[in-house]
């Protein structure tokens, strides 16, 4: 076995600490995506470093010997490795973490050996070919499973650890209990994960910022070609281009929703055409190596009604009213309290409201923590910490029966309290292309 590097130098030396290097008198930066020499942006290797640790700190408190992961976005944390957003939903790469130990790396064979050759933060040792059922298309009968569940055990002993309790985020059934055949006992490890990844440092919040200004920049694009005779899905190829040539990594969906369509929200496109008067509202998801936006605006087409205005105004003040209570220490069950009522918005339960009006923390993944929602805070709050970054989102329908008004704003937790990384003008309705 490949001797051991030494122990890394961690920053996060305290299990709520920020790095060391963000300071909060300074403006969070949106730097372009070019390094340079005379400006210090992102630091990829204080970013390894940072997520690991985290994770190791999470691990360490969580009474597990080990963690197993299959979501693309905790291996990307762990090891910092990703091979495209096509392998997001295959099951086949996956990542161990010892609390003694360094992170190993499962792959494509071509994928591994491009990581030891161009990620040298690894144990050339530790990326190994692997393949196991790509979701079922290789049945339990081929052996990959039982082959695999025995290559972890070994490793867990060799490392001191198979007496320990090992973590999964998300895994196929078959592979859990191969390795519950070898006698592993399997933990939840996504609430260990997701507790790692939590609190953002510097240059996750600087990666944060640069993903949102691409959003602003799309969004002027968007309200200049909202015109009459413009369908949904070509506003959806505009935004995708845009973001590629932007330097986005993944655009994972553009909602497109207008007219009659708005009310309820189908969070999906169609080719339909753009009329005069119509309310339009827009999300777009994507990421800047790795880092998530989730970032809706509403427009009207050419004019606006009563109707739609006071739509709008309504689902700005629920969204001010959360913005303002921000800051560390608050209970997630107060902000969920500034928003409506799933009656309030025509619907007969919180669940069947949910999604509409709430919070969800935003970092690789698109739902992080906190998720913040009457449908679950009221019961089971959680606290507010500087650092945290996440979405808010509002939606009210229009009194006409078809229109409606969703708006949603990035923000981080700062010392002081909310600093929203959105800035495409939202405080009142936008009226493209005004008659």
């Amino acid at each position: 076995m490949a001797k051991k590097p030494p122990a890394r130098e961690v920053k996060d030396a305290t299990p709520d600490a920020l790095d060391p290097h963000h300071r909060w008198d300074r403006p969070i930066q949106a730097p372009g995506r070019m390094q340079v020499d005379f400006e210090e942006r992102v630091d990829f290797r204080r970013l390894h470093a940072y997520r690991i640790g985290r994770t190791r700190q999470a691990l360490a408190r969580s009474g597990l010997g080990a963690l197993l992961v299959f979501d693309q976005h905790n291996i990307r944390y762990i090891s910092g490795t990703v091979i495209g957003e096509w392998a997001r939903d295959k099951l086949i790469r996956y990542c161990l973490l010892t609390g003694p130990g360094e992170p190993w790396v499962w792959d494509f064979g071509s994928a591994a050996r491009h990581h030891r050759l161009y990620a040298p933060w690894l144990l050339p040792d530790h990326c190994r070919a692997g393949m196991v059922g790509m979701r079922g298309a290789v049945p339990p009968t081929a052996g990959l499973f039982e082959q695999a569940a025995r290559e972890i055990k070994e490793l867990l002993t060799r490392e001191g650890v198979a007496g320990m309790p090992v973590g999964i985020d998300v895994v196929e059934p078959p592979f859990l209990f191969a390795l519950q055949k070898e006698g592993v006992v399997v933990r939840d490890g996504q609430q260990v994960m997701l507790e790692a990844r939590v609190i953002k440092s510097a240059d996750e919040l600087t990666l944060l910022n640069m993903a949102a200004a691409m959003g602003d920049g799309v969004y002027q694009d968007i309200f200049e070609a909202l015109k009459p005779g413009v369908r949904e899905n070509e506003i959806v190829a505009l935004a995708n281009k845009r973001l590629y040539e932007m330097g986005s990594d993944c655009v994972e969906a553009i909602n497109a929703i207008s007219g009659e369509r708005c009310s309820p929200h189908p969070h999906n496109f169609t080719d339909r055409m753009l009329r005069p008067g119509d309310q339009a509202y827009f999300d777009i998801i994507q990421s800047f190596v790795g880092y998530r936006t989730c970032y809706y605006r509403t427009f009207s087409v050419g004019r606006a009604t009563a109707a739609q205005h006071s739509a709008y105004k309504k689902a700005r003040e629920w969204m001010d009213n959360a913005i303002e209570l921000i800051k560390p220490g608050v209970s997630t069950e107060r902000i969920a309290k500034c928003f409506p009522k799933a009656q309030e918005i025509g619907f007969e339960s919180e669940m069947a409201a949910f999604g509409l009006n709430f919070c969800h923390g935003l970092g690789l993944g698109l739902h992080e923590r906190p998720i913040i929602s009457r449908l679950n805070s009221l019961d089971d709050p959680m606290e507010l910490k500087e650092g945290m970054v996440f979405a808010v989102e509002t939606y009210c329908p229009a009194t006409d029966g078809i229109s409606a008004a969703r708006i949603e704003e990035e923000v981080i937790v700062t010392p002081k309290g909310a600093q929203i990384i959105t800035l495409f003008p939202a405080e009142e309705l936008p009226i493209a292309n005004r008659y």
